[in-house]
């Protein structure tokens, strides 16, 4: 099976792509043709492109010792012998790891842009630069969510600088070339295309990668990407491989998500997130049709967390935001993204539809914790349903809250079997849900469920909504009726 792998040498994390370098003329009537040679471009920014070498010092365990033997007569040579040479403890082990991978100067002074997995574990960091020169690094400040770090090194002398450009610019089809270390062998330069944008690889908060097909490997984690005017429009972080290497599928954070980042990074050290404290996930046709919804356009909430800015401004289970500060929500992402980026105590409006009825709310965004690994702001894909029902119900009893473990403060109706065949287990129903509500309304016993269900289906609707609770984690999911 082929699996996402890293572009750091000695680390099982990302990178990116593949492709050969051409100098082909374009035909009459496209765009600016690829130039006869990239050198020209190559020498002017292969200066600011550096290597990265990380030390990790990792120590055998405290209780890594020889098992115990018997001693033999006290006093006798076996005594000795056993005491000297199985009962004392093995000399403390130290392995010294060393991790490669690329990064690029941003300034003049010696800030320096890579991944964050090239030197999260890192007790000692060395930069070499193009021309050799070896520089000890310190780490100014790191963010896992987009895997990106900035480092400062002390040349004593101006460096050679390249520019962030617009990523949001670059299309489909446009030249690209990556220039890192990818398996040490520093100062390779690859060329390619921009295969594809947007790319959702399930790598983070901000999942809108670009994919290149320029040649990179492991070491090339956090080597830029340039456009044809040497400006770098992606940091390549992930490849998409079946053996480990280079397949001509590769990603690269974008420069418009990367340029905010390392400003905070390089000013504060760390980064800060707007929170909103909800779950949503994709408002899905039926979804859209349980609830009577006339599209598919927006992000349905799935959960309000408590004490947060959704909870206090007055959102609900059940609303559909439709927009941030007046544009449009299209999927998941563009929610997600826009709050994170939102400046902490700073006033947003979100536009919301609940029960057929257009509001604006305006919500005070709240700092994310680092602890909240995905914001209550987190991303539900609902499973496609198929077929008929199938749900065995039951009241939420105290015996029933002891046997499936439901904290007392979830209230709903209990979910106790589920038929082999039904669409309810297609959804991924099982025993021990609890249904909280139908298609917006609160549910407290299998009667009113089932009532809702069937009022439903006399509405002419093919799908109900059912409001899942799970050891606390929400979520609407479409169950298809009978009749449907």
């Amino acid at each position: 099976m082929m699996a996402l792998r890293g572009a750091a040498v000695g680390r099982a994390v990302g990178l990116v792509v593949l492709g050969t370098v051409l100098a082909l003329g374009a035909p009459a009537g496209w765009g600016a043709p690829m130039p006869d040679s990239l050198a020209p471009l190559i020498e002017k920014v292969k200066p600011a492109v550096v290597t990265i070498a990380t030390t990790e010092l990792r120590v055998a365990s405290d209780d890594d010792t020889v098992p115990r033997a018997p001693s033999g007569p006290r006093g006798s040579p076996l005594e000795k012998f056993f005491r000297d040479h199985l009962h004392r403890q093995k000399p403390q082990q130290v392995e010294r790891l060393t991790a490669l991978g690329s990064g690029f100067i941003i300034d003049p002074t010696g800030f320096v842009v890579t991944n964050n997995h090239v030197v999260a574990n890192g007790t000692d960091i060395r930069v070499t630069l193009a021309d050799g020169t070896d520089l000890a690094a310190s780490l100014v400040g790191r963010d896992e969510l987009t895997d990106l770090a900035v480092l400062k090194v002390d040349a004593g002398r101006p460096l050679v600088a390249v520019a962030f450009g617009d990523s949001d610019g670059a299309k489909v089809g446009d030249w690209v070339v990556a220039v890192g270390n990818p398996f040490g062998l520093g100062g390779t330069v690859t060329a390619g295309i921009i295969s594809a944008r947007e790319r959702d690889i399930h790598n983070g908060s901000a999942d809108e990668y670009l994919q290149i097909d320029a040649a990179i490997n492991q070491g090339n984690s956090g080597g830029p990407t340039f456009n044809l005017a040497g400006q770098v429009i992606g940091i390549n972080t992930a490849i998409f491989s079946p053996n480990g290497g280079s397949v001509g599928i590769g990603f690269a954070i974008p420069a418009n998500v990367a340029k905010p980042i390392v400003a905070q990074l390089r000013g504060a050290g760390k980064v800060t997130r707007g929170w909103l404290g909800v779950q949503i996930q994709a408002v899905t046709p039926e979804l859209a049709d349980a609830f009577g919804l006339p599209q598919t356009k927006g992000v349905l909430v799935a959960d309000v967390s408590p004490k947060s800015p959704a909870a206090s401004a007055g959102l609900q289970v059940g609303d559909v935001i439709l927009a941030h500060d007046g544009k449009p929500i299209g999927e998941l992402r563009g929610l997600t993204g826009a709050i994170a980026a939102g400046r902490v105590g700073s006033q947003v409006r979100l536009t919301v539809l609940r029960d057929g009825k257009t509001s604006e709310l305006p919500v005070t965004l709240a700092e994310l914790k680092q602890d909240e690994a995905t914001p209550h702001l987190a991303v539900k894909e609902p499973p496609a349903p198929s077929g008929a029902g199938g749900l065995r119900l039951a009241a939420l009893t105290a015996a029933q809250r002891l046997r499936f473990g439901i904290p007392g403060e979830i209230q709903g109706v209990l979910v106790t079997g589920v038929a082999e065949t039904s669409a309810a287990a297609e959804l991924g129903l099982q025993p021990g849900d609890v249904i909280e509500q139908v298609n917006g309304r609160k549910v407290a016993t299998p009667k009113d469920v089932t009532a809702a269900i069937a009022g439903a289906g006399k509405g002419g609707r093919k799908n109900v909504a059912l409001l899942v609770n799970r050891q606390g984690d929400k979520e609407f999911v479409a169950l298809p009726l009978a009749n449907g």
